[in-house]
């Protein structure tokens, strides 16, 4: 007994050891990156480029370095760039660090994800996964059919991908199970993978899919929640279907043999939380919908859906529920992103990048097809940097619209192809919470996800480049600026 209390302290000591190790490395690498950040404050700017435009690089250059690593949570990241904003001089003061928590959008993610957690407390989403389950009648095929067919119709109920996936696991590993496919099977992976990456996708269509349309449309600015889903709906169904055919192709082998039977379950009645939750995810996305008409922020929908959610006798949760379902570092995140790509411009630190990078190659002038290009082949080098969608979003598209500006390529265009270029593809579990809830749960192994990352890369330049480009100049997003 002795002996094994002994081990017990060695582990624990061992243990503390790593730990310490570890806050050590955050440490030196946080303060590293520090010292380069204040080395480039400290240099003399280059020409053209303002003074303060120069210390927000130098921010950016830290934010990105630490958002990389992922030494320190990201939203302690996103507060350090708004006092490093603030120090350095990059911005007159902190109310204009700040500017990124008082953006509409911040709260519009709030009362979006609040919505994806009532449909799943209310047991809702669990209800629509198990229909498709039912109706698939032993057919492999028609069981991962029915699955991505799901995506964009879950997606109205449950617009956040990281709730989906963590329903979906549960009843897809249960299904799998009760159909005899056994763990680690090409079937079983197949599923997973359209779990971790192809249904990220589908968020994306919608302007109410997550963090990465959210924060995209308004860094572009003036985008609606209607234009949102004429602009994306052809590009990211393309990305969607090619990426699962891309998955059969992968584990072909897994769709062969067939399933058992799925055991049938007596339809319960829906409960009154599913009922009320029902409805209040209809009327916020009918108000989406018509933005048109009344031209409401779309923020303003998803907060009265959030107080209704919330409001007693009607709502289905309580705010103890709300506080712990709601993951905060995702608001931070996101609204230090918005306080530094604001900063980006207004310093001029993206239009002096934009201008360099026209200096560099001026045939990019005389040649507006290869602006998306270069921004799509810079876009998935960056994605491959930045684990955070966030991070890569405002520090990419702000530059990137300053690119077309300096060319004459359609800004909006240019935000959105980069967009692209990092929102298909995941090179590692941690660039996506719905990807690291599978790789967890160990049906997909790193080297996999990255492989299908790659071919994804590839999928992606494709459907830009031969799909997005003349669908959106179709539509009234032509590459070039038409000049008045």
């Amino acid at each position: 007994m002795e002996q094994v209390r002994n081990g017990e302290d060695r582990s624990a000591r061992d243990s503390g050891s790593i730990t310490t190790k570890k806050e050590w490395r955050a440490l030196l690498t946080t303060v590293l990156l520090a010292v380069l950040s204040v080395a480039l404050m400290a240099v003399p700017p280059p020409a053209g480029l303002p003074p303060a435009g120069q210390r927000v690089l130098a921010v950016a250059v830290l934010a990105i370095g630490l958002w990389c690593t992922d030494v320190i949570p990201a939203a302690v990241t996103g507060l350090l760039v708004v006092i490093a904003l603030t120090l350095s001089g990059g911005v007159p003061g902190l109310g204009e660090a700040l500017v990124g928590f008082a953006e509409p959008v911040a709260y519009f993610l709030i009362g979006v994800l609040t919505l994806g957690l009532a449909v799943s407390h209310s047991g809702l989403a669990e209800r629509v996964a198990l229909f498709f389950l039912r109706h698939c009648q032993g057919s492999s095929r028609a069981l991962y059919l029915q699955l991505l067919l799901s995506f964009p119709l879950l997606t109205l109920l449950l617009p956040s991908a990281t709730t989906r996936t963590g329903i979906l696991i549960h009843v897809y590993e249960q299904a799998l199970d009760l159909g005899g496919a056994p763990r680690g099977s090409p079937l079983v992976k197949a599923i997973m993978l359209a779990l971790s990456s192809i249904n990220r996708l589908a968020s994306t269509m919608l302007l109410t899919g997550g963090i990465t349309p959210v924060l995209a449309a308004s860094l572009i600015g003036g985008i609606s929640w209607s234009r949102w889903l004429v602009l994306m709906i052809v590009p990211y169904g393309a990305l969607l279907a090619v990426g699962a055919l891309l998955i059969y192709g992968l584990y072909r082998e897994g769709f062969r043999a067939p399933l058992a039977c799925m055991p049938t379950a007596e339809t319960r009645p829906f409960s009154g939380k599913e009922i009320r939750t029902l409805v209040i995810t209809i009327g916020a996305s009918l108000l989406w919908l018509t933005d048109a008409w009344h031209h409401w922020n779309p923020a303003l929908p998803a907060v009265l859906a959030w107080i209704c959610l919330l409001m007693p006798g009607i709502g289905v949760l309580t705010w103890r529920d709300f506080e712990k379902g709601f993951g905060w570092s995702n608001f931070f995140v996101m609204a230090s992103s918005l306080s530094l790509a604001r900063a980006l411009a207004s310093s001029g630190a993206s239009v002096w990048i934009a201008e360099a990078t026209v200096r560099g190659a001026p045939f990019f002038s005389q040649q507006p097809i290869l602006v998306p290009v270069l921004l799509l082949l810079i876009g998935a080098s960056i994605r491959l940097l930045i684990p955070n969608i966030a991070g890569f979003l405002a520090t990419t598209i702000p530059i990137a619209m300053s690119i077309g500006t300096a060319t004459g390529v359609n800004p909006a265009v240019c935000g959105l192809a980069v967009m692209i270029a990092g929102d298909a593809v995941l090179y590692y579990p941690a660039q996506s919470a719905s990807s690291l809830v599978v790789y967890e749960r160990g049906h997909l192994t790193a080297a996999e996800i990255l492989r299908f990352g790659l071919w994804m890369t590839l999928v992606a330049y494709l459907v830009v480049l031969f799909i997005a480009l003349p669908y959106w100049a179709v539509v009234g997003e032509p590459l070039r600026i038409i000049p008045r």
